[in-house]
C-alpha cells in the first residue's frame, strides 16, 4: 500500500512538471506586455521559478527521507557483516558527510557573491572544510541529525535554485569569480543542483538502509528485499526525469 501511494505521488508530481514549462511560458508572455510595470503576472512569473523546486523537495520529503525497510530474516538469510559492512559504513558516511559539506559550502558561495558584492568574505579553505566531514559523519549515526541533515539539504536546494532563478532573470552577469563557474559553467548550474541532491538522495537512502533500527548494534545487515529495491528505483526514475527535465528547459 505504501510502495502504491509513493510511486501515484510520484507519477502526480512528474505529470506537473511536465505541464510547468507551457504555463510558465504563457505567464512570461503576458508579463512581456508590462514589463516596466509590476503586475500581477509580472509575480506569478517571478515566483514560478520557485515552483519546480518546492515540488521537488516535497516529494523528497514525502516519499524519500521516512524510509522503512523489511528485516524479515526468514526471507532473507544473505547477511552483510564484518569488514565488508565497516567498508560499506566508512565509505557511505565520508561520502555522505561530503556532499552535505560542498553543497552547503556552493550555497555560501552564491550568496556572498550575489548579495554581499564588495565585502571582502573570507572564504573557508579546503582543510577547514575537511575537518567538517568526520564530525559530519559522528552526527549522523544519530537518526535525529540523519533526519535534519537531509531537510537542510532539501532547504538548500531550494535556496539555491531561488539564487539560479534570480540571476536568469536579472541577466546577472557570471564570471569566474563563482566557484561553480570554473568547473561547470553558468548553463550547466541547474543540473548541476539537481545531480548534487540525487547523489545525496542515494548516499541518504543506502545510509538509511544501512542504519536501520538495530542493524548497527547488531554489526549485521540483511540484503534489500523487493520492496526496498522498488523504493531505490523510484529515487532513480525521478531524478532521471528532473535531469532530463532540466537538460530540456537549460
Amino acid at each position: 500500500m505504501i510502495i502504491k501511494k509513493n510511486t501515484t505521488s510520484l507519477i502526480l508530481t512528474l505529470s506537473f512538471l511536465l505541464l510547468l514549462p507551457l504555463v510558465q511560458k504563457q505567464w512570461f508572455n503576458l508579463y512581456l506586455f508590462n514589463i516596466n510595470n509590476i503586475s500581477f503576472y509580472s509575480i506569478l512569473y517571478y515566483l514560478s521559478g520557485t515552483i519546480c523546486p518546492f515540488l521537488i523537495c516535497l516529494n523528497s520529503l514525502n516519499n524519500f527521507t521516512y524510509y522503512k525497510f523489511n528485516k524479515n530474516k526468514i526471507h532473507n538469510r544473505i547477511i552483510i557483516k564484518g569488514k565488508a559492512l565497516f567498508f560499506l559504513v566508512a565509505i557511505n558516511l565520508i561520502i555522505f558527510s561530503y556532499l552535505i559539506v560542498y553543497y552547503l559550502f556552493i550555497n555560501y558561495d552564491l550568496i556572498s557573491k550575489i548579495f554581499l558584492e564588495g565585502i571582502k568574505v573570507q572564504h573557508p579553505d579546503f582543510f577547514q572544510l575537511s575537518l567538517l566531514i568526520p564530525f559530519i559523519s559522528i552526527l549522523l549515526i544519530l537518526k535525529k541529525f540523519r533526519l535534519f541533515f537531509k531537510k537542510l539539504m532539501l532547504v538548500n536546494f531550494i535556496l539555491i535554485s531561488f539564487f539560479i532563478w534570480y540571476l536568469q532573470i536579472n541577466n546577472f552577469k557570471i564570471d569566474d569569480h563563482f566557484y561553480f563557474y570554473g568547473y561547470f559553467g553558468f548553463n550547466e548550474i541547474d543540473l548541476i543542483n539537481v545531480y548534487i541532491l540525487f547523489a545525496i538522495e542515494i548516499t541518504y537512502f543506502i545510509w538509511s538502509f544501512l542504519s536501520y533500527k538495530t542493524n548497527l548494534s547488531d554489526w549485521m545487515v540483511h540484503l534489500p528485499q523487493k520492496a526496498d529495491l522498488i523504493t531505490f528505483l523510484n529515487i532513480l526514475i525521478f531524478y532521471i526525469f528532473l535531469i532530463f527535465y532540466y537538460s530540456l528547459i537549460a
